[in-house]
């Protein structure tokens, strides 16, 4: 009988196990570790096309808007701040289109004026408050909304003339064309008396563009002066904010017949509560004004600890709003930063006004500091603080005014420049004619009376004249 025996199956040759994988190539020819990630591109891709349109929208946002579209989306704060205002037209440059300015007031128009000048950045309507506190305190109080801020004129259509020939007389002409058509054609350039014909050469004689505004501090005593001569107030009682001493400081050495007292109120020669940068650079600027709760921790940093939400809002919506940050951004490196503080209030026509200087307390050390070296400056101005921060805020607005009436509760009553304007040759005239041809008025006193009557009546046209109508009076 045969026996049959099994081998052992050798451990170094086991037996080939059956796979469905394809067969992988050697080590030699393996894909090299540092190809791309796919999904690395899409993600940057993803990310670059979202700040993209993030941009955009913030830049379409912060476009010139149309002024009726503007209105009509403020919130009901500024719409009610706006009702109670009223408009004034002044010229500040020759042969150019008058600026409305924004103004409200609040108390007996013939007792004392206080003016309230605004820094850049804010307007009239953080002042609200205090007009109204100084106005059932008995005082004639008014805020100007500067040109460029609040919802005084931001922009101003500029007439240039220029004349070009060569390659740039045709770029001027590729550039009409590109922006108001092609149907808009040179025929609507000769009719509209744009391009005239010279020697064969075409000059551009005249051209609008709109631009925002950007006054200087001589600019800024123009308006200044013109809205107090239309309405009648000198001598006034100015109170400065912030930038405002830089911007009115020279009007005040050129006018101080125009000016009874001044209160400094937070106001250096050349900072601004504000940062003026964050809103030039962009990016910045759209991210700080396209979003709310940005720009109001920016108000907190720098300007007030307690502006309510409402309050931002509307602050935000003025400064954006119809090119006003381009106008702020503008007058800002106008500002006069080498103003000397030491030598204008040692001036022959400031240091004999009354001044006081009202500073907030407990912003800061540093700030508490500046408020001691401007005191310091003025030796003839009273120092007195509040506890609100650089932009007077609600709960602060009551004691401020406060301070603001003691000062001037101090001074001598003024009496008011418009009844002490001299009356007209040709109206005196009336007057002589009148008076030899009836002798029933030879009584001192009657006369007297036809010469205020006539004087206010001249005084009422001339403010008319400046669109402020009836109704001005509180």
């Amino acid at each position: 009988m045969a026996i049959i025996t099994e081998e052992p199956e050798s451990p170094q040759a086991p037996k080939p196990k059956i796979s469905n994988k394809p067969p992988q190539n050697p080590p030699s020819q393996s894909t090299p570790p540092n190809t791309p990630n796919p999904f690395t591109f899409w993600f940057y891709f993803t990310l670059l096309v979202s700040l993209t349109t993030l941009l955009f929208v913030s830049l379409s946002t912060l476009s010139p808007q149309d002024p009726k579209a503007w209105f009509l989306s403020l919130p009901t704060s500024l719409r009610h701040h706006y009702s109670h205002g009223r408009i004034i037209k002044v010229q500040t440059t020759p042969n150019q289109p008058p600026i409305e300015v924004f103004t409200i007031q609040n108390g007996p128009v013939k007792s004392d004026s206080v003016v309230i000048i605004h820094g850049l950045g804010c307007s009239s309507f953080t002042f609200r408050k205090i007009v109204e506190s100084l106005g059932r305190k008995g005082l004639h109080a008014v805020a100007i909304d500067l040109p460029g801020s609040g919802f005084s004129d931001k922009s101003m259509v500029v007439m240039e003339e220029s004349s070009v020939s060569g390659l740039g007389r045709i770029w001027e002409i590729y550039s009409e064309i590109k922006e108001k058509g092609l149907f808009w054609g040179f025929d609507q350039l000769i009719e509209q008396g744009y391009v005239d014909y010279e020697k064969n050469e075409i000059r551009i004689s005249r051209r609008e563009s709109v631009r925002a505004i950007e006054l200087g501090s001589e600019e800024m005593g123009r308006v200044l002066g013109q809205v107090i001569d239309a309405m009648g107030l000198a001598p006034v009682d100015l109170v400065l904010h912030d930038s405002a001493l830089g911007l009115s400081a020279n009007w005040v050495l050129e006018n101080p017949g125009l000016v009874r007292s001044v209160t400094l109120l937070d106001t250096t020669s050349s900072a601004t509560a504000l940062p003026l940068w964050v809103l030039g650079i962009p990016v910045v600027r759209e991210f700080v004004l396209g979003f709310r709760f940005v720009f109001g921790r920016v108000l907190e940093l720098c300007c007030s600890k307690s502006v309510g939400g409402l309050d931002v809002e509307a602050h935000r919506i003025l400064l954006k709003g119809r090119d006003g940050r381009r106008a702020v951004v503008g007058m800002g490196k106008k500002l006069n930063c080498s103003f000397d503080l030491v030598e204008w209030g040692s001036s022959g026509e400031v240091k004999g006004l009354p001044m006081q200087v009202v500073w907030s307390s407990g912003w800061s050390k540093e700030w508490s500091e500046e408020g001691r070296r401007v005191a310091n400056a003025l030796p003839q101005a009273s120092f007195v603080t509040h506890s609100g921060g650089r932009w007077p805020q609600d709960d602060s607005a009551d004691e401020i005014a406060q301070s603001i009436f003691q000062f001037l509760s101090k001074l001598p009553k003024s009496v008011r420049q418009s009844e002490e304007e001299p009356i007209p040759e040709h109206i005196q005239k009336m007057f002589d004619e009148a008076k030899g041809s009836d002798h029933h008025h030879h009584d001192h006193h009657g006369h007297g009376g036809h010469e205020h009557d006539h004087g206010h009546a001249h005084t009422a046209g001339y403010m008319d004249a400046y669109g402020l109508g009836q109704g001005w009076a509180s």
